[in-house]
């Protein structure tokens, strides 16, 4: 599948309200365009060493075509007055959900105020890093997939000679030992938290690994490779450097692994019917439940009932022939026991 992204360019040149009334008041000191495989994200800061593109591992030249744009003016850099930002700022939920702090989820911060014109996006605040990936990166990709009929999925995925292993699971379920085992074992590294697909097609999506200190990573933090992270208690490890082999943009298909590792439960590798499958994916998998973005896919879709109606739709039915053209395992298995890691992947790989 060719890139799609001719669709959704962001025009430089337009007329925009917002850069017409403010951009006197604050200088962009850093821009860097991200590379996120089907599209490019051109992510601006008034600050000069913008820690949000700490996240990120793959990056374009600067006069690269870009899907979107995103400029994050921090309030301590560029004092701006309020009064001059107010009757820009978008109105709705995820607006309103930013002035009170609450980016997405879990993932809070100072008050900021969000200003969308069409692909470009402006936020007004402080700690504007924290947003970028918790909140901007899910958004734009699930924004992305409405548009251009893909599927976007929290999963890790890996390639083996016979086709790409996805994994999904709760938090702390040991996905990430999964897929590291799995890449030291001599598996291509896909993508560790979002995928994209089409039909079987899987596409990674670029970014930097977050871990933290424990049992499979205590040996890479020790060997001194590792950047420490925005979180003091996370290091940044990027898959291509410690693999040792850039990570594969695209694979096809093969195995759908709902992951739990615990240690206290019976070690299983058991086969799962499409249906249990797919309603554990609803809610542990398909970014608007996951990630809560049903109110940002309305908004996109201009609060649109029947539109929305048709994606969401359009959505099952992917999940479904997904689940249906895989192969769909249960595991709990001990990865960093070798004989254990060894025997699991030989089972993904079998014909």
């Amino acid at each position: 599948m060719t890139s799609p992204i001719t669709s959704a360019l962001v025009a430089p040149d337009t007329h925009d309200d917002v850069r017409d009334a403010l951009e006197q008041h604050y200088t962009v000191r850093s821009s860097r365009v991200i590379d996120l495989n089907l599209f490019k994200v051109r992510v601006s800061s008034n600050i000069a060493d913008f820690a949000g593109y700490a996240y990120y591992t793959r990056f374009a030249s600067p006069d690269q075509a870009c899907a979107y744009e995103l400029i994050f003016v921090d309030l301590n850099q560029d004092p701006i007055d309020l009064a001059l930002i107010e009757p820009l700022v978008d109105q709705g939920y995820r607006a309103d959900k930013f002035r009170g702090g609450s980016y997405i989820t879990h993932h809070f911060g100072p008050p900021a105020y969000l200003v969308t014109r069409g692909n470009r996006i402006y936020v007004f605040g402080r700690d504007l890093e924290l947003t970028l990936w918790p909140y901007f990166t899910k958004r734009l990709l699930t924004n992305f997939a409405v548009d251009h009929g893909l599927l976007h999925l929290k999963a890790a995925a890996f390639l083996q000679p016979q086709g790409a292993t996805l994994l999904f699971g709760r938090q702390k379920g040991g996905k990430t030992v999964f897929l590291t085992q799995a890449c030291a074992a001599g598996a291509r590294f896909i993508s560790n938290t979002h995928v994209l697909t089409d039909e079987a097609t899987v596409y990674g999506v670029p970014s930097a690994m977050r871990i933290r200190k424990g049992p499979g990573f205590d040996q890479l933090i020790a060997s001194g490779q590792l950047e420490k992270h925005l979180e003091a208690s996370e290091y940044r490890l990027d898959p291509d450097m410690i693999f040792g082999r850039e990570s594969i943009p695209e694979a096809t298909v093969r195995n759908l692994c709902i992951i739990n590792y615990n240690p206290d439960l019976a070690p299983c590798f058991e086969e799962v019917d499409e249906e249990p499958f797919t309603a554990f994916l609803d809610l542990f998998a398909r970014a608007p439940a996951t990630y809560g973005l049903k109110d940002d896919v309305l908004a996109h879709l201009d609060n649109d009932f029947y539109q929305y109606s048709a994606a969401f739709m359009a959505m099952k039915r992917r999940m479904s022939d997904l689940v249906g053209r895989a192969r769909r395992f249960y595991i709990n298995a001990d990865m960093l026991d070798p004989v254990v890691r060894d025997r699991t992947l030989a089972r993904l790989a079998q014909q």
